[in-house]
């Protein structure tokens, strides 16, 4: 409960100087006189008697519960509308037999997969996608709001599925392509490989200049450690994984209005994508719509009843004689 005038509380402080005003009157001012005070102490104490002060403490009541009522005490009910613009994002992951270096721990794949479903996990009210990409591209999971499901199928993506190689343009083209009929504010592909591209029928700056005529923007996450990466080769050993082709990355990224990042551990990818989120961030929206009570009858009825019941009592069975 609130009060909407709580100036008039300050009033409360004059209820107690007036209830010691009244007992100091009381006490100072003599009732009926007598000319033998024995025979005024042999009369007794009756109930009534007792009951004497009582008009007193209902006329302060009635005045303390006034100064409440006038201080218009409500009862509010506030109701939150939150309204959102959600981003439509498509994460693009590279799965080719690249993504088995061990610059990263345990690998490059898993990093990549662990960093991805943080992100989808801070998201909110957005639709996230998946598309994952070697010599070939496809769809693991479309649009979607269900995080569980998403993070369900992130979990269960699997090298080897697809024939290697490195399709980069042919990915962006495919996440570009789910994205083809979103009405969202912003729409985005997050692009993660570590190698250039060498397999599918589309170019790079192809595909972003169709992302980029869309409204797509691309936003390009270079993976690979320093001083020579290695991946897990076919007999158990250790071989020179490609490098990441930056330039071709970056202008893909710069066409569509995004950004290009480099990514040389789990650490600083988990720092990208925390970045992206920062640039994409889904604006909220939220109305309050206040109900509100007076609650002002509670207080002054019984102010009212007080005030007539120390005027009804005060001058009938509790009037004092002067």
């Amino acid at each position: 409960m609130t009060f909407a005038s709580p100036l008039w509380l300050i009033a409360l402080l004059t209820v107690p100087a007036l209830g010691w005003a009244l007992w100091r009157w009381r006490h100072t001012t003599p009732g009926v006189r007598y000319s033998v005070a024995d025979d005024a102490a042999a009369t007794g104490t009756t109930g009534w008697a007792r009951l004497r002060r009582l008009p007193d403490a209902l006329l302060l009541a009635a005045l303390a519960l006034g100064i409440l009522g006038l201080a218009r005490p409500q009862e509010r009910d506030a109701t939150v509308e939150r309204s959102t613009e959600g981003i439509d994002i498509v994460l693009a992951l590279d799965v080719s037999t690249s993504m088995t270096a061990e610059d990263f721990t345990p690998n490059r794949f898993e990093a990549a997969k662990a960093v991805a479903a943080e992100f989808v996990r801070g998201r909110e009210s957005d639709r996230i996608g998946l598309v994952v990409f070697a010599a070939q591209a496809y769809t693991q999971a479309p649009l979607t709001i269900d995080y569980p499901f998403l993070l369900t199928m992130l979990q269960e993506v699997r090298m080897g599925l697809i024939e290697d190689g490195t399709a980069i343009g042919t990915a962006l083209a495919t996440a570009t392509a789910r994205l083809r009929d979103s009405e969202a504010a912003s729409k985005v592909v997050v692009l993660l490989t570590d190698g250039q591209n060498n397999r599918g029928q589309v170019d790079p700056q192809t595909a972003a200049e169709a992302a980029a005529a869309l409204g797509v923007k691309v936003y390009a996450i270079g993976v690979g450690g320093e001083g020579g990466p290695r991946r897990r080769g076919p007999f158990g050993g250790l071989s020179p994984a490609p490098e990441v082709d930056e330039g071709a990355l970056r202008q893909v990224a710069e066409t569509t209005g995004g950004r290009y990042f480099r990514a040389t551990d789990a650490e600083a990818l988990r720092q990208i994508y925390d970045a992206i989120s920062e640039l994409e961030r889904t604006e909220i929206e939220e109305t309050v719509l206040l109900d509100v009570e007076e609650r002002y009858p509670l207080f002054l009825w019984p102010a009212l009843a007080c005030l007539v019941a120390s005027i009804a009592l005060s001058t009938t069975r509790l009037r004092e004689v002067p």
